[in-house]
């Protein structure tokens, strides 16, 4: 081992030493466990929420033009706005996504209640879906699955670094239940949450996620999320279509996170009660229900019936403004709601705009409409979130279908390269830092004399890789306790080379961990 430390021979530091070898076994377990009980969490969080919306979607279509019924069901909003606003002033963090809570929580960054976030966040989510708010079930799912994680952790008594794994296992758990995708909830947790490739995340979030997708499947169905009966395989003469809309979603990447970001800016100067600013959207959506049902909700009902509805390009411009609106006032107020399904919407919005347009004034075949729309998902949310192999595996679970990955890839890049172009963020990251800035969040601190460890992947370019452990400056209180290489475990001395793909495993103080872990991700990432 090498590095700096105060006393390496801290009881503690000697508990965590001993439980790495066995630390993946020990991850599978637990993740087992909380695999089972996301999947339960979220199966009856799907179920309440559809149900609940069904029934409000016949409401709003029994008002239309009944003033008695009008006021009832405003009645009924503003009833449910005030229930939400009560639930996010007993526990902040539910706030919005959910997502960037939970990156705030595994980099130590943000102080969470567990119990508190899964009570607030299950029944605010289910009534903020089930009124027809433009927000999806995926966020509160994944910080929901995060909180049992955290959960299971503590009743286990799991030293810190466990407790990291375990909320990223959780995470896992929500996104496959909440889409019935398994693969695209592991590489979510490895490419956004966890943000490295660490065989012990691997092994854990895998265990969960499939866990969670086998009871999510045996009681709700085998089916995918989206389902398209009709999908033909596109040949290559038409691939120049795609570059144009990896043009276009990357373009909208831009309008939709800036957006966002603007909407909560505003919502926060508006000097007004936080129950009146929740009861905005919801107003706004009974508006919607009653007026333009098909726009009401994350997005589901769109994306399944916008392609086979027979609107004109300008129809459909109309639409897509309107729900882009929808989705920034929704999310903006702060209601605990998630924005995956809503930019997937937008995307498959974008993409049956520009196949219209294809279709009518340049040649390309009219059977080839879905598939512009499926595509444009999965740019819409690369671009967005800056996950593209997520975007890609997720679209092929949504949707079942595995012929399409070449032009996805297509879409992805090139929606990938003008979002980078535009200087976009990725939006939880984005999110992510707006929500440290309010000073009103707990911050995490950590125990005094604790230890815990820290996972860093080396990339290449980066300035570690390629010099000795003794050349390199390291923080005072650190210790370079391994070096994963492959299978292989390495026992760092002075002259032990780093080199690009390898593992660090280091030890730092609890109540340093968010500043070290900030400063080793500048060593370790590319300059």
């Amino acid at each position: 081992m090498f590095g700096i430390f105060g006393n390496s021979k801290d009881q503690n530091v000697a508990s965590i030493l001993k439980t790495t070898g066995t630390l993946k076994y020990k991850m599978i377990l637990y993740s087992f466990l909380i695999g089972l009980i996301s999947g339960g969490v979220i199966i009856v969080y799907r179920i309440l929420g559809e149900y609940l919306l069904e029934h409000f979607q016949i409401m709003y279509k029994k008002a239309n033009g009944h003033l008695l019924y009008m006021i009832i069901i405003f009645a009924l909003l503003v009833c449910i706005s005030l229930f939400v606003s009560f639930c996010v002033k007993m526990e902040p963090n539910i706030s919005g996504s959910g997502i960037p809570q939970v990156e705030g929580t595994i980099t130590r960054r943000i102080k969470t209640d567990w119990k508190k976030v899964l009570f607030f966040k299950f029944i605010g989510g289910v009534m903020t879906l089930a009124a027809g708010l433009s927000v999806g079930r995926e966020g509160p799912s994944i910080q929901m699955g995060a909180a049992v994680g955290e959960g299971i952790a503590k009743k286990t008594n799991r030293m810190d670094h466990e407790q990291k794994y375990l909320l990223t296992s959780g995470a896992s758990a929500g996104l496959a239940a909440a889409f019935n995708a398994p693969l695209a909830g592991v590489m979510f947790a490895l490419e956004e949450v966890h943000k490295n490739f660490s065989p012990v995340v691997l092994m854990s979030a895998m265990v969960s996620a499939v866990t969670a997708d086998i009871m999510t499947k045996s009681v709700l169905g085998i089916n995918p999320s989206l389902r398209f009966s009709m999908l033909h395989v596109m040949p290559i003469k038409y691939y120049w279509s795609l570059i144009i809309l990896g043009i276009l979603v990357g373009l909208s990447s831009y309008i939709f996170n800036n957006g966002l970001l603007f909407t909560k800016h505003f919502y926060k100067k508006m000097p007004i009660k936080l129950e009146y600013k929740i009861m905005i959207p919801f107003l706004l959506s009974g508006i919607i229900g009653m007026t333009f049902p098909l726009l009401i909700g994350g997005g589901h009902i769109l994306i399944m019936q916008i392609s086979a509805m027979k609107f004109s390009i300008l129809m459909v411009l109309m639409i897509l403004v309107i729900k882009y609106i929808f989705t920034f006032i929704s999310f903006g107020s702060g209601v605990p709601g998630g924005i995956f399904f809503p930019l997937l919407a937008l995307g498959a919005i974008i993409g049956n705009m520009f196949a219209m347009i294809c279709i009518r004034y340049l040649g390309v075949p009219q059977e080839y409409l879905i598939n512009f729309a499926i595509l444009a998902m999965a740019g819409h949310f690369a671009a967005i979130v800056k996950a593209p192999i997520t975007g890609i595996i997720l679209i092929y679970e949504m949707t079942g279908s595995f012929e399409h990955l070449l032009p996805l890839s297509v879409v992805v890049f090139v929606a990938m390269i003008v979002s980078d172009l535009l200087g976009v963020e990725p939006v939880y990251d984005m999110l992510l830092e707006d929500i440290l800035g309010n000073k009103n969040n707990e911050m995490y601190e950590g125990e005094k004399n604790k230890k815990t460890l820290v996972e860093l992947s080396v990339h290449l370019g980066s300035e570690v890789e390629g010099k000795y452990v003794s050349d390199i400056k390291w923080p005072e209180n650190c210790l370079v306790v391994a070096i994963y290489r492959g299978e292989n475990e390495i026992i760092p001395r002075g002259k032990t080379m780093i080199l690009e793909g390898d593992m660090l495993l280091i030890m730092v103080n609890q109540t340093e961990s968010p500043r070290m872990l900030d400063y080793l991700n500048s060593l370790t990432i590319q300059r």
